[in-house]
């Protein structure tokens, strides 16, 4: 809840509709209940997080009239034009993974209601260090015979890495890093985590200026912003709508 109202810049959702766009596991698409949106719609296109966020639905006793959770894909067109104009629109670390982000990019913006919010987080463009993790996550991608020898050379490289930061740069226990490690921000164990971030494709990336004029030249402004400084993980950006949508 804390994260969705530093980055919206809301106290709270309070008669609103938000829509989550590869809502996952549901967890932010509950948050927004919890801040007291009005009607929540959330989507994914793997079953499996469908069928969590249904799940999380049951457990928290939320009406599925204000909590309406389905199966679809953001690159379907015809299926983004049936779903409700939404005050916001939420969508973190996804449009990424499509196969079309820039086509990702635009149909959700078309949900977008006049005034509204829309708010996505999309990995930096590295340059070529980013076309080389593209090409690992191909390989990786095709099959178990690739998987074995990735999974090993990146968690002994991670390892190293690791191991000469606490020794050198914090100069702590090495232990501590997998002591602590899941339950740090990203709330999984360092396998799980590994396995995770080398699976990720389909994988585009951008820079935060491409972000900006894309969505400038369609009628919206730029209301925050957090960058990675360079790095690999995702720029967050939040947009409001203030012109109709041009071609």
């Amino acid at each position: 809840k804390a994260s969705l109202q530093e980055l919206l810049g809301v106290k709270d959702l309070t008669g609103m509709r938000f829509l989550d766009i590869g809502s996952g596991s549901g967890l932010f698409s509950l948050a927004a209940i919890e801040l007291n949106a009005k009607e929540v719609y959330s989507f994914d296109y793997d079953q499996n997080s469908v069928d969590c966020a249904k799940s999380l639905r049951a457990k928290y006793e939320v009406p599925e009239t204000r909590w309406r959770i389905e199966r679809g894909s953001v690159l379907d067109a015809d299926y983004i034009q049936q779903l409700p104009m939404s005050d916001v629109v939420y969508s973190w670390g996804v449009l990424h993974h499509t196969g079309a982000m820039w086509k990702a990019l635009e149909l959700a913006a078309t949900r977008v209601m006049s005034g509204g919010i829309l708010a996505i987080a999309i990995y930096n463009d590295q340059g070529w260090q980013s076309k080389l993790w593209t090409a690992v996550k191909r390989y990786y991608n095709r099959g178990v015979l690739f998987q074995i020898p990735l999974i090993i050379f990146f968690q002994l490289l991670f390892g190293a890495i690791g191991l000469v930061a606490d020794l050198a740069v914090y100069r702590r226990s090495p232990l501590i890093r997998y002591r602590n490690y899941e339950s740090s921000a990203r709330g999984m164990n360092r396998f799980t985590d590994l396995l995770d971030w080398l699976g990720g494709y389909p994988f585009e990336v951008a820079k935060p200026e491409e972000i900006f004029h894309f969505y400038q030249k369609r009628g919206f402004e730029l209301t925050n912003l957090r960058t990675v400084g360079g790095g690999h993980a995702c720029n967050e950006f939040v947009f409001t709508r203030v012109a109709n949508i041009v071609d």
